[in-house]
């Protein structure tokens, strides 16, 4: 399953980049249809949100959470526990397959929803929103280490 599509490709020392999220792995955080702005080899820390390529099917670019650093790479999971397709399938993934940090996630206007002005304000106030980082992604890995 595609789980987010490169609007741009990564340019020799382009900062920035847009996605889109077309799966429902990160939910509830981001959601199928999100727009992404990713700041490409941005600084990686633990629950930060990440595109990086599949480890497993490198033109496939997939959204995750940095869990922790282990040895060989980023254990990276999915905010949605009951979506397959982190590290729990493939492992860590090596430093050079993260491509970048997301900063800001966008969610379009739905055609025809937006009528009433309470509606408006609602989809206004919640379009744009920056994606921090969560302190669950430090709890997730300490819950992995005890099991």
């Amino acid at each position: 399953m595609r789980e987010v599509r490169d609007e741009r490709i990564v340019a020799e020392g382009a900062p920035f980049g847009i996605a889109e999220v077309t799966g429902v792995s990160m939910v509830p955080t981001l959601l199928h249809g999100d727009q992404l702005l990713v700041r490409y080899r941005g600084r990686l820390a633990p629950g930060r949100v990440v595109v990086l390529r599949h480890p497993l099917q490198q033109d496939l670019l997939i959204v995750k959470r940095l869990a922790e650093r282990r040895e060989g790479g980023w254990w990276v999971l999915g905010d949605n526990p009951g979506a397959e397709g982190d590290s729990r399938v493939f492992g860590a993934v090596p430093p050079e397959l993260i491509l970048g940090r997301v900063l800001v996630r966008y969610r379009r206007v739905t055609p025809g929803r937006q009528r009433s002005a309470g509606v408006v304000l609602s989809w206004l106030f919640s379009a744009v929103r920056p994606v921090w980082s969560s302190r669950t992604g430090r709890s997730a890995s300490r819950r992995l280490r005890a099991r």
